[in-house]
């Protein structure tokens, strides 16, 4: 009797053991959530920012103040160590920019409203009948590529096309690289979102100047285009452009809590956002939502003097926009001095709101504990849905840190879908962001931040460079990656 006894009581005091160490994850959370609803200051520090700043385009008047904004914000919030990390850059920006349509052999123009993308070249005149490529996947250049050579190719922003449904989408830039590949002498994507919209953003893979002018119409403008190149076969697109490219020094914004163990110094957890927008509003959704809760995550983990056995870095990222580029000169940083062997993962605001789980960035080991935790945090607010997602993408500063083989996550949530049609608009400005939505953020992410970087086994591995290569094409990255020009491994 005995000898059957004594597993029964070790596998209690197993439970037990766990059953404490969620009362203390439950404690902690309790006082995280009463900071963050009583205190939280993301809110309220967005809105000062959109209002005395604007937009927070990289290389701009106005980057520099959003930069020295979010370093003064962390100073007084205790963060002696709030440092800038400067890089250079390429810095684009609009000037002038017009497209008209016209009948071969005519006057008879027609103007419509457009928006220079980045990074087209800095001055560009290009006169080209159109050629219509669908929604701009590889498949559709290639059911055209004998007539799409020096044409104006005319595409979508996302699939509409019945043959297309199903397939994965490409980023604005990646179809404009297929264009570039297959001889365009321009680019006109046509965007989404009805009421006349139009979209900005980058269309070079690189971050880099582009050798052909890409210009976004709105949906409205692009099915008018469409109808009259239907019905008359000799259109022509007239692209004239004038744009800024110059070096400048950009400042990604960096604090950090050291660790309280030893044993877990090589492990840090690095938690970022990009702090730059666009120019044609306030950026607030895109990545205003993002950039401020991490800062006021930061906050609160001051303001409680919560302690973490792991270091825990905080950045705000700029150049994201405009190719990733405070992330990827961070990342070649750590990876010159060997300190990307130490980051242990990264996790990724970027316009995340009102968030409802996390998305475990293609780890199952990841996935289970972070929906162990998320249990946790329901016993505080039984409103969190604890819904974790377990897949990877590109297109944001994570992408740097999962091509080294840093394991990636990021909080996960919804916006208004009024919202969703202002990405990269003219529209996106403060009125869009909620108080409880963005306090959603703080709160919940500080929680499940605070409990990874405590955990006795973080459940990620650093991946060695075939271990990511293999990560990689099991998420169908690898297409797009060369398309970027972002694979690094022979083929």
């Amino acid at each position: 009797m005995k000898r059957r006894l004594l597993p029964v009581i070790l596998l209690l005091g197993t439970v037990c053991a766990f059953t404490v160490k969620d009362d203390e994850l439950r404690l902690v959370f309790e006082r995280i959530n009463e900071d963050v609803l009583q205190k939280g200051r993301a809110y309220e520090s967005l809105g000062k920012a959109t209002e005395s700043i604007g937009h927070r385009l990289t290389g701009s008047p106005n980057g520099k103040k959003a930069e020295e904004y979010a370093l003064n914000l962390l100073k007084s919030y205790g963060y002696t160590n709030a440092r800038f990390q400067e890089f250079n850059v390429e810095a684009w920006s609009r000037d002038t920019v017009s497209l008209s349509l016209v009948p071969e052999n005519s006057d008879n123009f027609v103007d419509y409203e457009v928006v220079a993308l980045a990074h087209s070249p800095v001055s560009s005149h290009v006169t080209a009948r159109i050629v219509d490529v669908g929604d701009g996947l590889e498949s559709d250049f290639e059911a055209v590529k004998d007539k799409v050579k020096d044409k104006v190719a005319l595409f979508n922003i996302n699939i509409q096309d019945e043959k297309n449904k199903g397939k994965k989408n490409l980023h604005r830039s990646e179809k404009t690289e297929l264009a570039i590949r297959y001889g365009a002498k321009g680019v006109i994507i046509a965007n989404a979102v009805q009421g006349g919209v139009l979209l900005t953003g980058t269309a070079s893979v690189t971050g880099e100047l582009i050798p052909i002018p890409a210009v976004c119409v709105s949906v409205e403008s692009g099915k008018s285009m469409r109808k009259w190149i239907k019905e008359e076969k000799n259109i022509l697109a007239v692209i004239d452009m004038m744009n800024y490219s110059r070096p400048i020094r950009a400042r990604n914004v960096i604090v950090s809590l050291p660790g309280t163990s030893k044993k877990y110094k090589n492990e840090k957890i690095v938690i970022g956002g990009h702090l730059d927008s666009w120019d044609l509003a306030t950026g607030a959704m895109d990545n205003g939502v993002g950039s401020f809760s991490v800062m006021d995550i930061a906050r609160v983990f001051k303001s409680l003097n919560l302690q973490t056995k792991r270091p825990v870095e905080f950045v705000l990222f700029m150049g994201e926009e405009q190719g990733l580029l405070g992330s990827r000169y961070m990342v070649k940083e750590l990876e010159k001095n060997k300190g990307i062997q130490k980051i242990a993962l990264m996790m990724n605001l970027d316009m995340v709101n009102n968030v409802r789980g996390f998305n475990a960035g293609g780890n199952d080991r990841l996935k289970k504990r972070m929906e162990e935790i998320g249990q946790v945090i329901r016993q505080v607010d039984s409103t969190y849905a604890n819904a974790v997602s377990n897949g990877a993408g590109l297109h944001s500063d994570h992408q740097p840190f999962m091509l080294s083989g840093v394991p990636i996550c990021s909080p996960s949530g919804s916006f208004p879908l009024k919202a969703y049609g202002c990405y990269h608009a003219n529209c996106d400005r403060f009125d869009l962001i909620d108080k409880n939505q963005i306090n959603n953020n703080v709160r919940y992410t500080a929680m499940m931040l605070y409990a990874l970087a405590n955990d006795e086994s973080l459940p990620v591995k650093k991946l060695n460079s075939k271990e990511t290569r293999d990560f990689l094409i099991r998420h169908n990255l690898k297409n797009e990656l060369i398309l970027g020009k972002d694979w690094r491994w022979e083929e």
